[in-house]
């Protein structure tokens, strides 16, 4: 990664929003994880819930998820997106007051989520719950970010656009694509409306957004940052740009098939189901090139993990991201399906990525980021980050190894049976046996929800300290 320096003043970067969307993904962060702690609870302990309707795991689920995945995820995108386009590009935002819409429209309809989700006002359909004044706010604040987004890079003040935005616009464009077509209803009320596709149809709409959602939302969007800031935390250049090219292009030329591998043993036609599995086993290449490139980053400064939490954060999430993206495919295959479909073992391979690899890049970003944006030396306190770090870590690992463990046992009980032909074991004796990993699951999600807390008390003490001088101001490109 060659820097580049202008001789002339520095642009007059759009700092503000980058702040705003920044402390948001920690605020978020903390309500997002703070509700899975609760419903993680609630499965060792039901009438956690006190009988009420609007703490019932069905409604807080998805409040949940849409919390950690648009709130605490898509203000680290936008914070991200935004600082890196205008660092890369050398000029500012483009959209003059449309910027400040995008932040202020984003936590108007997560606001909106936390109150219509506990309601009970749901389309039922995976990370596209939100009804449809919802979904329709959502796709003008997404337009608007793309305009935003795409409008910078059209008045760049370089001639090369670096990798990391290539990511991000891939991104920006395939999740409007993806919510616009799934989230097509018609309306009965205000707060109920009902999809205009059914059955199998439906069912393959609903996956092909569900999981690109998390091939473009949650993989597409986080390579960007890992792009800019893996480099600029290891102060080396990219490993190989070459490769970051081919990781780009592979990815998102087969990432958009993969869906159907969710629909295994359905009535989806047996030729799409296996067409998703075969693009999900080619998908392990480009992914594992990505996490190979961004870990070889390091070569010359493997050093300076031992003095650097907040550049473990960012390394360790790489290797998160390669267990998960090979864990992926190898679910996809039928056979494996067969055993781990609708077991624990598919939450712990999406916490996989999302706190291995999501959260820990996110938080590795932010800790780089936030200094640079109060203009402080360094975070208020390393040390703190290094806690974090290792809360993060140990949280994590015990979260997925549990419900590893658990979804193994849950499949090979549900297909045991009798030299009669029945069932050996009763569903009842499966949740018995899955307690002992739901007490495990519980408490690595509160070690990992406190690494929040400590890191929202490390944020809070570097933007109050006082501004020190840095040269944080000369631009630079990628």
């Amino acid at each position: 990664m060659s820097s580049i320096t202008s001789a002339g003043p520095a642009p007059d970067y759009n700092v503000k929003v980058v702040k705003q969307f920044s402390i948001m993904t920690v605020v978020w962060g903390i309500v997002g994880m703070l509700v899975g702690v609760v419903i993680a609870a609630e499965l060792v302990w039901p009438d956690l819930n006190m009988g009420l309707q609007w703490f019932h795991f069905g409604r807080l689920r998805p409040l949940h998820t849409n919390a950690v995945i648009f709130a605490f995820g898509g203000c680290a995108l936008f914070a991200t997106s935004y600082w890196v386009v205008q660092k890369t590009c050398q000029t500012r935002l483009f959209g003059g007051p449309l910027v400040a819409f995008t932040f202020w429209g984003w936590q108007a309809i997560i606001v909106a989520a936390a109150i219509t989700l506990p309601l009970g006002y749901t389309t039922t359909k995976e990370y596209a719950e939100l009804e449809w004044p919802i979904d329709i706010a959502i796709a003008v604040v997404w337009v608007s970010y793309a305009v935003v987004f795409f409008g910078t890079i059209m008045k760049r003040k370089t001639k090369h656009i670096y990798v990391a935005n290539w990511f991000f616009g891939s991104f920006i464009l395939t999740v409007a694509m993806l919510h616009i077509i799934n989230s097509m209803a018609i309306p009965v009320t205000m707060t109920k409306s009902y999809s205009v596709y059914a059955g199998a149809v439906d069912a393959m709409i609903q996956w092909w957004y569900g999981h690109n959602a998390v091939g473009f939302f949650l993989t597409a969007g986080f390579l960007g940052m890992m792009y800019y800031f893996v480099p600029k935390q290891a102060e080396r250049p990219v490993y190989s740009y070459r490769l970051s090219i081919v990781h780009f292009w592979a990815l998102i030329a087969i990432y958009i098939w993969a869906g159907p591998h969710h629909l295994h043993y359905s009535a989806l036609p047996d030729w799409t189901q296996s067409l998703g599995m075969v693009m999900s086993l080619i998908l392990l290449a480009p992914s594992w090139g990505g996490m190979i490139n961004g870990i070889m980053t390091l070569s010359g400064a493997w050093d300076k993990l031992r003095t650097d939490p907040t550049l473990r954060f960012l390394v360790v999430s790489l290797s998160f991201y390669g267990m998960s993206t090979f864990e992926g495919p190898m679910m996809s295959i039928k056979t494996v399906n067969a055993l781990s479909h609708n077991t624990d073992w598919t939450i712990g391979h999406v916490h996989s990525g999302a706190l291995g690899w999501v959260a820990m890049i996110s938080i590795g970003s932010l800790y780089h980021l936030i200094p640079v944006l109060w203009r402080r030396k360094e975070m208020f306190s390393v040390p703190l980050i290094n806690v974090h770090f290792w809360m993060s870590t140990i949280g994590t690992v015990l979260y997925i190894a549990s419900m590893w463990v658990n979804g193994i046992a849950q499949g090979l009980m549900w297909r045991a049976f009798n030299a009669d032909g029945t069932l050996t074991y009763s569903f009842a004796e499966s949740i018995e046996a899955s307690y002992p990993g739901y007490l495990v699951r519980l408490l690595g999600g509160f070690i990992f929800f406190v690494g929040m807390l400590v890191m929202a008390y490390n944020v809070w003490r570097t933007v109050r300290s006082e501004e020190q001088p840095t040269t944080v101001a000369q631009p630079q490109t990628a």
